[in-house]
């Protein structure tokens, strides 16, 4: 097959790398890809909003199979569009990619089929919501309606935090028409878990369980991030409440959407919250998470490939999906100044060190200068992915591996996965 994937960061390096394992895969192109991608697969300049390029790439290359990665295309109906054109395509349409692309449908979703997830309330006006949030309790979390890179949510510790959130949501427009909307909901206490899972409408197939580490800096502290870092398995975390969220939350929400009239098809992504009055939901997302697909993917068995087709025909309740026992760990290598303003064209040094150690180094914010050298291109640049017999071991080799990567102001934190050590 010749596969097309759509998106450039580390999440996509992740995917193609796992695409690449099947036998059934003659040639994978990336649409943009990044410097890593380019390793692996033929990377095409055409950005991931530009439908109509996209199409007449894929249909003058003979594509076989579009896997798409980012939400934002998602947002837009990129599925749709291809589908339009009878190119098979692996992602949510559209009207499913909705409980994504705006946490108020989301929210009412959940709350219309009873599904856990935190009290809140929405709001289109900013002085009403400014009056609703002055009578709440602090902590308390605010959150652009639509999609802002991961950035749109801010947990507020004091009043003036959270003020000071609303105002730039709903004021300032730091994320433009996104803040058009906004939720406030009551702050969730406990440990967050991440659950992908393969759904093809009424049929779920949950991934391995991960957990994110979104603050930028060590001990959750500083702002909240797209992830710093993420690790899987959860040994310290009881299979039970693991179970209970895919029989509680995902699997209600797989059939409420196909109630809804929008069945959803691709990856669904649950963040969830283990709270003293059980797991509840933080948010969904529409397609693989990322930094998690990094620590994930690698622990799949089963073909990719297999399981893509299978949803695409609707074969996916009969696929035998296995995982290895094995650990991985993932540690985000970030610009300095990430998650703010950051510099780029900064050449990077050590990867090919990192991998002789045995890393898996994921490319998210890379790119080769006019030297041919892999130079700095993003925010978060590389996902450095160590594998063992344990957490323990994982993580020790994600550090190893780190520890020889080098460029201007990179930073990284030094805790990740250490949760499941305690």
């Amino acid at each position: 097959m010749r596969i097309m994937v759509i998106g450039g960061g580390g999440r996509e390096h992740a995917i193609v790398w796992a695409l690449r394992k099947s036998e059934k895969v003659k040639e994978v192109f990336c649409a943009p890809g990044n410097a890593g991608i380019a390793q692996l697969a033929e990377c095409v300049p055409i950005a991931v909003n530009q439908f109509d390029e996209l199409i007449r790439f894929a249909k003058d290359a003979s594509i076989d199979l579009v896997v798409v990665g980012p939400d934002d295309p998602l947002a837009d109906g990129i599925v749709d569009a291809f589908e339009a054109h009878s190119i098979p395509t692996y992602g949510p349409r559209k009207n499913a990619a909705e409980i994504e692309g705006s946490k108020i449908f989301m929210k009412n979703l959940l709350r219309n089929y009873n599904i856990p997830t935190a009290k809140y309330e929405t709001f289109t006006n900013y002085e009403e919501a400014l009056t609703y949030l002055r009578q709440q309790d602090i902590p308390i979390v605010i959150k652009a309606d639509g999609l802002a890179a991961g950035k749109g949510v801010t947990v507020a510790y004091s009043m003036e935090e959270a003020e000071g959130a609303l105002r730039s949501m709903m004021v300032d427009k730091v994320f433009g028409a996104s803040g058009d909307q906004i939720v406030i909901e009551e702050f969730l206490e406990g440990q967050e878990m991440s659950i992908l899972a393969f759904v093809d409408g009424e049929t779920v197939r949950a991934m391995v369980p991960a957990q994110d580490h979104k603050p930028v800096y060590d001990h959750d502290k500083g702002p909240n991030t797209g992830g710093m870092g993420t690790y899987s398995p959860l040994p310290h975390i009881d299979p039970a409440l693991v179970e209970d969220a895919i029989e509680n939350i995902i699997k209600p929400t797989a059939r409420a959407m196909v109630s809804e009239g929008r069945p959803f098809r691709g990856v669904l992504f649950a963040g969830l919250m283990m709270t003293k009055h059980g797991v509840k939901t933080i948010e969904f997302n529409a397609r693989m998470g990322d930094p998690e697909t990094q620590v994930v993917l690698p622990r799949l068995q089963t073909d990719l490939v297999d399981i893509i087709l299978a949803s695409l025909n609707g074969r996916l309740e009969d696929l035998e999906i296995n995982w290895s026992d094995e650990a991985a760990v993932c540690v985000i290598v970030a610009s300095e100044g990430y998650p703010a303003s950051y510099p780029k064209g900064l050449p990077i040094t050590g990867l090919a060190e990192a991998e002789a150690l045995g890393a898996l180094v994921f490319h998210a914010g890379t790119a080769e200068d006019a030297e041919g050298r892999i130079v700095t291109n993003g925010g978060r640049v590389l996902g450095v992915v160590g594998r063992g017999r344990d957490i323990a071991e994982a993580r020790k080799r994600a550090y190893e591996a780190v520890s020889v990567i080098h460029f201007d102001g990179m930073h990284s934190r030094t805790d990740i996965a250490a949760k499941a050590l305690q």
